[in-house]
């Protein structure tokens, strides 16, 4: 197999990245929240009920922003049902995955778990079977400080101080017919704008999102972007998209280049927004919210199977193939940093989540972690483009695709560069080269590696670290080149210093 190289230069600037965009998601879905996040008779749990080592792995995952409640869930839900004792609180059968849910957690536990994370809260509201005065009363009780009836409710309910929450969601896939409350695109547009209006009358600072397709394959793809933003447009600051992939028909060579559909995805839905501010001669430019996107095997889930409270819904275990296009899909996301300022891995715990955990028992990385985590530590900075040459492969999705993908990022403050890649080649490792003529100061690399001789490994509650990232031993540039090789079917961070002496762990 014939090398790749790199050519990594200062001037390919694409811009800066939003640390939004290394949010996660927790909605009322299966055991993401109750045994997920929450658990009150764990062993971990603190005085709130919330599991301190689910809290812990949050924290290492590093992630800014978490959307909730849902979801699907979102669009039946009563936020008041969620606030006040909870001795109160009313059950009710939640409709979207036919569960029982309790209502023990709701906005004021979430708003708290969440700070206490060290991150913030993105808010869905109910635009499936409710609109403007729930969704504007909502703001009132998270973010006015106090002296009318919802604010201090809050205060009442314990929280003094406001939740301050800045990032709303103006509902969720209402493109889709399997939403409650599904819409037209000319129904939702005006009602998320008539929605927008209200919610900006509480607050005018706080940040909205606009639904846009459930993923690109949706018949309605495109034309939805561009009739919701004809009517959102001035009042609105992103539109969301959502994609999630899985391994076919053991398809693996695809799968592994399933980041060249989320690439179009993101210039498709750019252009649609650009073609509106065009048309509409708007001065601003509206943003991408990626808020959902993960590996998803959908299929095999009975969620009719009477109604349960917590229900085992979606639980997949992750392998390194899994871990490997994650990976991937983070090139992708920061390949577009200009542009994509927020995105969300859906989930966070149990429900295809980056986390694992067992009632009463114990919680454990996925194989999918470990390159988020990473990505979101290092890769904070510049977006440097990168121009790549690389041998290249067929597949049955995509037709002829490259076997590396890769991106830069630029250090804050200028010390140092990463860059991270992927070998999408299944059985051959790929002789790299990086050109870093353009950072002539730059003298010493870490590489640090996710792969396995068995791509099927994951990581189990018995075996929590079978999986883990690998270093090999630091490597010199010479004469403003950096020469490694990139093992078959892997994801790969290459942390390039300024000094050999200086620290790269």
């Amino acid at each position: 197999m014939s090398e790749a190289r790199i050519v990594v230069d200062p001037d390919f600037r694409v811009g800066e990245v939003d640390p939004r965009i290394y949010g996660t998601f927790v909605e009322h879905l299966g055991r993401c929240v109750y045994t997920g996040i929450y658990e009150p008779g764990h062993p971990t749990a603190d005085g709130d009920g919330f599991r301190r080592d689910v809290a812990d792995l949050t924290r290492e995952l590093g992630v800014p922003i978490v959307r909730y409640p849902g979801g699907n869930f979102v669009s039946g839900y009563r936020w008041e049902d969620g606030i006040g004792p909870r001795d109160q609180r009313p059950a009710r059968l939640e409709l979207a995955w036919h569960s029982v849910e309790s209502n023990d957690v709701g906005t004021d536990e979430f708003c708290k778990w969440v700070r206490g994370v060290g991150s913030e809260a993105m808010l869905a509201v109910n635009l499936g079977t409710r609109g403007p005065d729930a969704a504007a009363r909502l703001v009132e009780y998270c973010n006015h400080p106090a002296g009318t009836y919802w604010s201090d409710l809050r205060r009442k309910n314990g929280a003094a101080d406001p939740h301050d929450v800045r990032v709303w969601c103006l509902g969720n896939e209402m493109d889709g017919p399997w939403q409650i409350g599904h819409k037209t695109a000319e129904e939702y547009g005006r009602l998320a704008t008539e929605t927008a209006k209200a919610m900006r009358l509480v607050d005018p600072t706080i940040e909205l999102v606009a639904c846009g397709s459930s993923n690109s394959q949706m018949p309605t793809f495109g034309s939805w972007e561009a009739t919701v933003l004809e009517h959102t447009y001035d009042v609105v600051d992103y539109v969301s998209l959502h994609t999630y992939y899985q391994e076919r028909k053991g398809d693996k060579a695809s799968f592994l280049a399933c980041a060249v559909d989320m690439d179009n995805f993101i210039d498709n839905v750019i252009a649609t927004a650009d073609f509106v501010r065009a048309k509409g001669r708007h001065q601003k430019r509206v943003n991408l919210s990626f808020d959902e996107w993960n590996v998803w095997y959908m299929g095999g889930d009975d969620k009719t199977q009477g109604w349960q409270a917590a229900p085992r819904l979606i639980e997949d275990t992750y392998n390194v193939t899994d871990a490997v296009v994650v990976g991937n899909l983070l090139i992708s996301l920061l390949r577009h940093a200009d542009r994509v300022k927020m995105a969300c891995l859906a989930q966070l715990v149990n429900a295809i989540g980056a986390i694992r955990s067992e009632p009463g028992g114990p919680s454990w990385r996925q194989t999918i972690f470990h390159p988020f985590a990473l990505t979101s530590r290092y890769g904070r900075g510049t977006v440097l483009r990168t121009v790549a040459t690389s041998p290249s492969y067929d597949t049955s999705w995509f037709g002829g695709v490259p076997a590396l993908d890769s991106v830069a990022v630029e250090s804050p403050d200028g010390s140092g560069l990463t860059v991270f890649a992927v070998n999408r080649l299944i059985d051959e490792s790929l002789p790299l080269t990086v050109d870093l003529r353009g950072y002539p100061d730059l003298e010493v690399a870490v590489h640090t590696y996710l792969t396995d001789d068995d791509s099927a490994a994951t990581n189990t509650a018995e075996n929590p670290e079978r999986v883990t990232p690998r270093q090999a031993a630091a490597s010199k540039v010479d004469a403003g080149s950096l020469s490694l090789s990139l093992p078959a079917q892997s994801w790969n961070m290459i942390r390039i210093g300024k000094t050999a002496g200086r620290s790269m762990s």
